[in-house]
């Protein structure tokens, strides 16, 4: 985020950089930490992760040629999944 590589500045450079930087990231890691940790993923039946294709299409985000397909189960009990009131 902050090389010399000027291609991609998502959070801005210099005294126009993005204060919410940090915040940013570490929300976007607090997230995927808990969609690891409060969910089983698996791959459907018959699919073999050696075959499968990680192909990218170009662009700003890099979405795959072949959305990825997964089986996803719920691992805590049901009232963890409540939302906070």
């Amino acid at each position: 985020m902050k090389g010399v590589d000027f291609e991609l500045l998502p959070f801005g450079s210099g005294r126009k950089g993005c204060p919410g930087m940090h915040l940013g990231l570490m929300q976007v890691q607090y997230e995927l930490a808990r969609l690891l940790h409060s969910f089983t993923w698996k791959l459907p039946i018959g699919e073999n992760p050696q075959n499968m294709d990680m192909g990218e299409v170009f662009g700003v985000t890099l979405p795959k040629v072949i959305p990825l397909q997964e089986i996803i189960t719920m691992q805590l009990p049901l009232h963890m999944y409540a939302p906070l009131e």
